[in-house]
């Protein structure tokens, strides 16, 4: 989604500017663009459509030099993609910046037409610009007047503001749209995500909810939703740099999936005792709360989502334990029945979905026994706001394609039905050692499983053609079908639909050609011979099979079945392994198709609007 930098400093800033938008384009984006107040006391802008590659050559043509300033990747969500609409927006001699949405911006607009305004862009944000540019007429300071503005503004935003008639200072707004200052000598920073300032600081204040922060050269002072003035800690950022480097690989996306083996083991690190999972790993609540789940009930979105559907099987299976799973844009407009003592799980890569965000927040209201976050970052606003938190260690992900947040997902929701298991005593008789053991070995199985690369990519081909595939899955393979099948339509823009196997006759069959490939997800469980009579009805049907197969699953290729043979696992730990050639899949097929894979298009990383 959209991003934000800013900086105020003694020395010129443009290129600290656009190297933080360089550092955000993994959160997608339509146009980029900068204002600085120059070296020549003005307020100036550089607006460009498309990637912030072509910012920076119009300001190699046209420099800009300047001391204080921000910049912009936008997303649309109110008007095309195009340089009118691009952000900073101006009103007079101020400059504004804004992530997120402002659901009463036509009211507002139709209100500032009365006084005079004129538009020149078809976004919300300008709307912020001239309600500040008008507050500033009676309140001369412009902390203060951006006080008075967002008091008016209903939705979720994350605003920087500069001023030329106050050119000491920047400012900045936050409400549902995550904010951090990034802390230098003699200067300061504030951008949408700490990557974005990781070349110049590694010291980092985050703004809260409601937060409003005035940033000097020497110093930040913040008032919270109250008007109080508070301190927020100062914590320094020690991941490393090189999350933001592809190394030796062609792509983010790439380098990210064979960086599963190690941060599954990340995520399993300190977790798990010799032959039980550590129930206080969720917190120090997380035993007497689990004691008293008797339903769990989980929101998320997208691959998130995927995740939780395949944690519903091992929830109720494993732990006897009925588990709802829902995409969290559905469940915060419809009206819920809340069962007694019921988790309310949320899985979220980035913690700051908005969506999911809302669904935690409305929850609060609907009487649920407690919260839980399963998140890979520990400062977001739904760990904040949780109860209890799982923070997977999934590292930096840049591709917006999720791959190994997925993983690491998948390993912190088994560990909470073992935890759930365990307290309640639902788990069958040496279930949780023989699964703790499994986990042990899952990274070198994950490894194994990312050594069939080339395999992968050389059944990569028969896609290369084809504009339609479908996927099947039994069970909690089923889920893992529907992460496969997004996968390839999220990077290869290939039409995919996931479907249970059990359900081709019901439909999907009439699709199945010789131009519709069917990728199947093919373990060694009790579902096995079922799932082969039903490739076999695609087959008589003349359609292409691609089987990722246990290797004892006794299947074989032939002609128009391609089979992949897996490493043998554990069969509650097979989703997590079978997603990796999915996701080979999918990138070797969006290589032939000469997408851009790290950045498919329509598409944004941290989805923070609705």
């Amino acid at each position: 989604m959209c991003g934000i930098v800013g900086a105020v400093a003694e020395r010129n800033i443009t290129p600290i500017l656009l190297e933080g938008l360089k550092r955000l384009e993994y959160r997608g984006y339509d146009s980029a663009g900068v204002a600085l107040y120059t070296n020549d006391d003005k307020l100036e802008r550089m607006r460009r459509p498309g990637k912030v590659s072509e910012l920076e050559l119009a300001l190699t043509e046209e420099p800009l030099l300047g001391r204080l300033g921000i910049a912009h990747t936008r997303w649309a969500t109110h008007g095309a993609p195009c340089e009118r609409n691009a952000h900073p927006h101006f009103s007079g001699d101020l400059a504004v910046v804004h992530n997120g949405i402002i659901e009463n911006h036509e009211a507002l607009r139709d209100q500032l037409k009365a006084l005079g305004y004129v538009f020149t862009s078809d976004t919300d944000t300008e709307v912020i610009a001239h309600l500040l540019n008008h507050k500033l007429k009676d309140l001369a300071d412009l902390t203060v007047a951006l006080k008075a503005t967002v008091k008016e503004l209903h939705g979720a935003y994350g605003l920087a503001v500069i001023s030329a008639d106050q050119p000491d200072r920047l400012v900045a707004a936050r409400s549902g749209s995550p904010l951090v200052i990034g802390l230098g000598m003699g200067e300061n920073f504030l951008a949408s995500d700490q990557l974005a300032l990781r070349q110049v600081t590694d010291r980092f204040m985050y703004l809260e909810e409601g937060d409003i922060a005035e940033i000097r050269r020497e110093s930040v002072q913040i008032w919270d939703v109250n008007g109080q003035s508070v301190e927020r800690e100062s914590v320094q950022y020690r991941d490393g740099a090189e999350a933001a480097d592809k190394g030796e690989f062609r792509h983010f996306m790439l380098k990210e999936i064979h960086e599963q083996p190690a941060v599954v083991q990340r995520t399993l690190e300190g977790r798990l005792s010799q032959n039980q999972v550590l129930v206080q790993a969720f917190g120090p609540q997380a035993a007497e709360l689990f004691a008293k789940v008797r339903n769990v009930q989980i929101v998320a979105c997208g691959t998130s989502y995927h995740a939780g559907m395949v944690a519903r099987y091992w929830l109720e299976e494993l732990a006897g334990i009925p588990c709802q799973v829902e995409v969290a844009s559905e469940f915060r407009y419809r009206k819920v029945v809340v069962q007694p003592d019921t988790l309310f799980v949320t899985i979220s890569q980035s913690g700051e979905t908005a969506d999911t965000l809302a669904a935690l927040r409305n929850a609060k209201e609907l009487g649920f026994l407690a919260s839980l976050a399963i998140c890979n970052v520990g400062i977001s606003s739904l760990v904040r706001e949780s109860d209890l938190t799982l923070l997977t260690q999934a590292g930096r992900e840049i591709g917006v394609a999720s791959t190994k947040a997925f993983t690491t997902q998948l390993v912190g929701l088994l560990l909470l039905t073992l935890s759930l298991g365990q307290v309640r005593g639902t788990l069958a008789e040496g279930v949780e050692a023989t699964l703790v053991e499994e986990l042990r070995r899952l990274p070198a199985r994950l490894g194994e499983a990312l050594a069939m690369d080339s395999t992968v990519e050389k059944i990569a081909e028969l896609f290369a053609e084809k504009n339609h595939t479908l996927f099947l899955g039994r069970g909690a393979q089923f889920p893992v079908a529907m992460e496969g099948a997004l996968k390839l339509k999220e990077i290869s823009y290939i039409h995919a639909e996931a479907y249970p196997a059990g359900e081709l006759k019901h439909g999907p069959l009439a699709l199945v050609d010789n131009d519709m490939p069917v990728v199947t997800v093919a373990p060694n469980n009790e579902l096995l011979e079922k799932l082969k009579s039903n490739l076999q009805e695609v087959r008589a049907r003349g359609g292409e099979l691609i089987v990722f197969a246990d290797e004892k699953a006794g299947m074989t290729n032939g002609e128009g079945t391609h089979v992949v043979h897996m490493p043998h696992i554990h069969d509650i730990l097979s989703p997590i392994l079978y997603t990796i050639p999915l996701q080979l899949l999918s990138y070797y097929v969006a290589v032939l198709k000469g997408t851009d894979v790290d950045q498919p298009r329509n598409l944004a990383k941290s989805v923070t609007v609705e």
